[in-house]
C-alpha cells in the first residue's frame, strides 16, 4: 500500500477562483474544503503575494466565502460572504489598507454574483427578487402551490451605491433572467447575457446579449445567441468594439464549444476556432486582445485571439483552470498541477512558465503514487484517440498483467486530462493504491479533439464510442498490462452509462460500478435538468410517436436481462441532474432478473456527493466492491 487513507482524499483543502489584483503584486482565492461534514461548506479567502510571499487569510468567519473581485485601483477587495445568514450571501469589502471586512449588501433573498464597475461608487449586483409580504404569508399559511409560468425566478441586474447602500433595479430586459454581466474595458457599456428563464432545460436555449450603460440606464439589443453562453469578453479592433464568448456550436445541443465573435456595431457574428482540433474552455477579457484556454487532448494550450487569428501562446500538461489575469494581460494566474501533484495557484507571463505560489495539500507530500503515462491508439475505424494508464503503486508495466478497471469519464463533453487522478468518487491513484491498473480513455464525444469529435456521439451513445473503449482496453490486454479475466468498469454521470451500458453488452467485466448513470435516455430527457439536451445525446424523447424510439436502442435499461456483471449502484437522492429514478429503474429490472447487484442511495445528496461520511463511504465500498469480484 501506498499510505493513502480515504480520509486523506476527501479530508483536504483546495484553491478556487484565484483573482490578480490589477497592479499584478497580489492575488486571492478561495481555499474550499473537498468535504462538507454540517449543513454548510466552510470556505476561505486567502491573499498571497505574486511573487511568492506565504499566503495568509484575509478572513477569520466560519461562512461560504467567494467569488472575489478587485477594484480598479486594487486598494479594495469585493466578496460573497453568508457570514451573518448562512445560506444567504451578501456583497463584503475588505479594504487592504486596514480594517475588518463588512457587509456592503444586506438583501433578503442574498447575491448571486457582483461586479465592481470604472466608477469606483457602483457595483453591478444579480439577485433574485426579495420576497414580498405576500410571498411571507403564502409560505406561513402553507398556501404555495406552485404554477410553472408564475411567480418564476428571475435573477435581475441591480445596481449599488456604494456612498448611500442604496441598490435600485433598472426596468431593464423585460422579465428575463439575468446570468453574466462584462464591463466595457474602457468604462463603457455592460454586456449582459440573459435567459427567458433559470431553468436549465430551457434557459440556455434562449440566450441574448444587451448592452446596459450604467450612467444613463440606456440599453440595446444585441440579438440572440447560441445555446448554453457565457464568458463574455470584450476587445476593440479597427471597425470597432466586438464581444466574444463560448457557446456551442449549432446546430446540435450535444457539439464542440466555440469562441463566437460579435461586432457590435454592425452585428456581424462569426465562429472564430471552427475547424480546430481542440476545445475552447475559457475566454479571458484583457485591455487588448482576449487570451483563450483549449483543452488540447491530454493537455491545454493558452492563446491569444488577435484580429487575424489565434497566437499560441503557450502549452501546459494537463488541465488549466480558472485563468485570471492583469487588465495588461502581461500577467496571468491559473489552477494547474502535475501528474503528482494536485492543483494549485500558479502565476506568470502568459507564454510561460508559470509557477506555483500556493500549496493546500502537503499532507500528501511523501506519499507514492501508481505511475501515470498517456496512451494514444487508433480507433477501430482508424480515428486517433488518447486516454490515460495508471500503474499499481510501486509496480512497471513489465510487472503485469494486473486486474485493470476502466473509469468512463463525465459528459460525455468532458476529459480525462493528464492531470493528478485523485478524487473523492473512484478514481485511478485511489484503485492503484490497491493494486489495480486503471484505464481512463478519452472516447468520442468528449472534449479536446474538436466539434466534430464531440458531435460525433449525438444520438449514438454507447455505439462508436463504446467500441473506442473496448479498443484500448484490447490494446493494454494485448501489451499484457491487463488481465483479461480480471477487468472491471466504472463511471458516474456519462460515465455511469457506460458503465451501465457495458453490462447490458458484454460478460468481459467480472464487476461494474455506477454513479449516478444514466439508465434511460428517454426519461432523462422527460425528468432531467437538462432535458433537451439530454434528448440530443439518446436521440429522442418519449414523446416523439408510440415507440419505440431511437433512444429505447441506447439506453441501458432495454439491455438489463442481459446483465450478468455484479453491478454497484450508488446515487444521491436528491439529484436533479440525473434523477434518482434512473437507478431505481435499473435497480428494479436487475432484482427482475435476478442480476447480483447492491444500491446505495445518499441522502441530501445532488449529483455530487459532497458529505464526507458519505464521500468515505464510497471510496471504501467501491474499492471493497472491486476486491471482492476481481
Amino acid at each position: 500500500m501506498s499510505g493513502l487513507t480515504a480520509e486523506l482524499v476527501v479530508d483536504g483543502r483546495a484553491p478556487q477562483t484565484p483573482a490578480l489584483a490589477p497592479n499584478g503584486q497580489l492575488l486571492c482565492y478561495v481555499l474550499a474544503p473537498l468535504s462538507r461534514t454540517g449543513d454548510h461548506l466552510d470556505t476561505e479567502l486567502w491573499l498571497v503575494d505574486t511573487d511568492g510571499t506565504a499566503p495568509r487569510r484575509a478572513t477569520l468567519d466560519a461562512a461560504t466565502e467567494s467569488r472575489p473581485r478587485w477594484s480598479a485601483d486594487s486598494g479594495t477587495l469585493f466578496f460573497l460572504s453568508d457570514r451573518a445568514d448562512r445560506g444567504t450571501p451578501q456583497v463584503h469589502r475588505l479594504a487592504l489598507a486596514g480594517g475588518a471586512a463588512a457587509a456592503v449588501t444586506a438583501w433578503r433573498a442574498g447575491i448571486v454574483d457582483h461586479l465592481p464597475l470604472a466608477d469606483p461608487h457602483l457595483i453591478a449586483l444579480l439577485a433574485y427578487d426579495e420576497p414580498t409580504e405576500q410571498d411571507a404569508r403564502r409560505a406561513r399559511d402553507r398556501d404555495d402551490a406552485i404554477v410553472f409560468g408564475e411567480r418564476e425566478p428571475r435573477a435581475r441586474l441591480r445596481l449599488l451605491d456604494l456612498r448611500t447602500g442604496l441598490i435600485t433595479t433598472p426596468d431593464v430586459f423585460g422579465d428575463r433572467h439575468v446570468v453574466e454581466l462584462r464591463q466595457r474595458p474602457d468604462g463603457g457599456p455592460l454586456a449582459v447575457l440573459t435567459q427567458a428563464s433559470d431553468d436549465n432545460d430551457y434557459g440556455p436555449r434562449t440566450g441574448r446579449l444587451h448592452l446596459f450603460d450604467p450612467a444613463t440606464g440606456a440599453t440595446a439589443d444585441l440579438g440572440a445567441t447560441e445555446a448554453d453562453a457565457g464568458s463574455l469578453a470584450w476587445w476593440q479592433a479597427e471597425d470597432g468594439w466586438h464581444l466574444g464568448y463560448l457557446a456551442l456550436t449549432p446546430p446540435v445541443l450535444q457539439a464542440g464549444t466555440a469562441v463566437f465573435d460579435l461586432a457590435v456595431d454592425s452585428r456581424v457574428r462569426r465562429n472564430r476556432t471552427s475547424g480546430l482540433p481542440m476545445c475552447p474552455t475559457e475566454l479571458h477579457e484583457t485591455d487588448t486582445a482576449p487570451l483563450v484556454v483549449f483543452a488540447d487532448g491530454l493537455n491545454t494550450t493558452l492563446a491569444r485571439l488577435d484580429p487575424a487569428g489565434l497566437t499560441t501562446l503557450s502549452q501546459h500538461a494537463g488541465s488549466l483552470d480558472a485563468l485570471t489575469a492583469t487588465p495588461s494581460g502581461t500577467t496571468i494566474a491559473a489552477l494547474t498541477g502535475t501528474r503528482s501533484q494536485p492543483a494549485n495557484v500558479h502565476v506568470g507571463a502568459p507564454t510561460g512558465p508559470l509557477r506555483k505560489i500556493t500549496d493546500t495539500r502537503p499532507e500528501l507530500n511523501g506519499i507514492t503514487f501508481g505511475t501515470q503515462r498517456p496512451l494514444a491508439y487508433r480507433a477501430a475505424d482508424g480515428l486517433a484517440l488518447d486516454g490515460l494508464l495508471v500503474l499499481p503503486v510501486g509496480k512497471s508495466a513489465s510487472d503485469g498483467p494486473f486486474p485493470l478497471i476502466t473509469i468512463a469519464h463525465g459528459g460525455p463533453y468532458d476529459r480525462s486530462a493528464d492531470r493528478f487522478q485523485l478524487f473523492w468518487f473512484p478514481s485511478a491513484q485511489w484503485l492503484a493504491a490497491a493494486g489495480y491498473a486503471v484505464f481512463l480513455p478519452n472516447p468520442r464525444g468528449g472534449q479536446g479533439r474538436g466539434h466534430q469529435f464531440a458531435l460525433s456521439v449525438a444520438g449514438r451513445v454507447g455505439q462508436e464510442e463504446w467500441t473506442d473503449i473496448l479498443t484500448g482496453i484490447d490494446l493494454l490486454v494485448a501489451q499484457g498490462v491487463a488481465d483479461p479475466d480480471r477487468l472491471g468498469i466504472a463511471g458516474g454521470s456519462h460515465g455511469g452509462f457506460l458503465s451501465a451500458w457495458a453490462v447490458g453488452q458484454t460478460d468481459r467485466f467480472r464487476a461494474a460500478l455506477v454513479l449516478a448513470g444514466v439508465i434511460d435516455w428517454g426519461m432523462l430527457a422527460a425528468t432531467g435538468e437538462y432535458g433537451q439536451f439530454e434528448a440530443a445525446l439518446g436521440g429522442s424523447t418519449g414523446w416523439d410517436g408510440t415507440g419505440p424510439h431511437p433512444h429505447d436502442a441506447v439506453s441501458p435499461i432495454s439491455f438489463a436481462g442481459r446483465v450478468r456483471t455484479p453491478v454497484l449502484l450508488l446515487h444521491g437522492a436528491e439529484d436533479t441532474n440525473v434523477p434518482l429514478g434512473q437507478s431505481v429503474s435499473f435497480h428494479r429490472a436487475l432484482r427482475h432478473f435476478g442480476a447480483e447487484h447492491e444500491f446505495v442511495i445518499y441522502p441530501r445528496e445532488g449529483h455530487s456527493i459532497r458529505e464526507r461520511r458519505h464521500q468515505l463511504d464510497v471510496l471504501l465500498r467501491t474499492r471493497a466492491w472491486f476486491d471482492r469480484w476481481l
